[in-house]
């Protein structure tokens, strides 16, 4: 599969029509506002439209990469389709460091917010991974954090979509 970003203006047709031509087995499909495929918001009636596209081709949404950090409406409403429609597995969204708080404080509260998330997926039947990025305000950039966020849910249910480029950057770099 790919990440559908690149081509995130193309239809779900035209999606599927080019995830077929390449020869890909599916997509990671963007359902966030910043370089989202589809709106979160309109996940409801577009989300069906591309598994719907690409299931005619043979083709299928495998994960889908959201903005999620915690449980709200929105989360809710974009979790509860993505299960509804099939889809098990989605990125959940990043958050960064606050400079006036303590980092120990924020990796506490991200990692409550986790805590409720995996709760939500065990529901739902999904698993919710958090991508490593690179950068000194990063929550999770240093690998460490998400041991400390993740050391007691279930990786059934939360995990972590690991980036060796990254990661690459961060243990070099930063």
């Amino acid at each position: 599969i790919a990440f559908s970003k690149p081509f995130a203006r193309l239809s779900p047709d035209e999606t599927a029509d080019f995830v077929a031509e390449i020869g890909w087995d599916g997509i990671e499909c963007p359902v966030r506002a910043k370089a989202g495929q589809i709106a979160p918001e309109r996940v409801e009636e577009d989300l069906p439209k591309m598994v719907e596209a690409l299931k005619k081709r043979g083709k299928e949404v495998v994960i889908v990469t959201t903005e999620i950090t915690k449980v709200d409406p929105l989360a809710e409403k974009i979790l509860r389709t993505t299960a509804r429609l099939g889809i098990k597995k989605y990125r959940l969204g990043f958050t960064k460091y606050a400079k006036d708080k303590p980092i120990p404080d924020t990796v506490q509260e991200v990692g409550a917010a986790l805590k409720e998330i995996s709760a939500l997926n065990r529901e739902l039947g999904l698993q919710g991974g958090w991508q490593n990025h690179s950068g000194v305000d990063y929550v999770g950039a240093p690998i460490w954090d998400l041991w400390m966020m993740m050391r007691d849910l279930d990786p059934k249910t939360i995990g972590v979509c690991f980036d060796i480029g990254h990661a690459t950057l961060e243990g070099g770099l930063s």
